[in-house]
């Protein structure tokens, strides 16, 4: 399965209900079991609250409730996913994200996925979408998880910045 220039990238999947998304690997710093995390009052419902990891505060945000309003299922395959995060104006940090059946993994050209025909601005993390025998694979794209307000208030040092 090749197009474009034929250079192949490693990707998560997961799933939110019933739907496969794909995460790149690159992206990707730790795969995790389910931790316990610190609640952060007055954050959405969909930040989880915040996970220490080395000494590092980390903000845990539960990607099936940011997209269904549904949390994620406590299963034995859901994951916390440190991923690479870059808020505005500042140097690269984790962020968690709590995805269930984090179990597979794909190797496809990136040029492969297309755009879905849908513009959803308040899921501007949906990215294109490759189609398979078994179904359909959309890719979320990390940096486009947070809007400026909830980015700032996970990431503070961006306001200053």
């Amino acid at each position: 399965m090749t197009s474009g220039n034929g250079q192949k990238m490693l990707f998560l999947l997961f799933q939110i209900g019933r739907d496969r998304y794909a995460l790149e690997a690159a992206q990707v710093a730790l795969v995790l079991p389910l931790a316990q995390f610190k609640k952060v009052p007055g954050t959405p419902a969909w930040v989880q609250g915040l996970f220490n990891y080395n000494g590092q505060h980390v903000p845990v945000l539960d990607i099936s409730l940011l997209a269904t309003g549904q949390p994620a299922a406590a299963r034995l395959s859901t994951r916390l996913v440190l991923v690479h995060y870059t808020p505005a104006g500042q140097a690269t940090q984790l962020l968690g994200l709590v995805v269930e059946k984090a179990t597979d993994t794909l190797r496809c050209d990136p040029a492969d996925f297309s755009h879905s025909g849908l513009s959803n601005e308040d899921a501007a993390y949906l990215g294109p979408v490759l189609r398979r025998d078994d179904g359909l694979i959309q890719r979320i794209n990390v940096q486009d998880l947070l809007d400026a307000s909830v980015q700032t208030l996970l990431f503070p040092e961006a306001a200053s910045a």
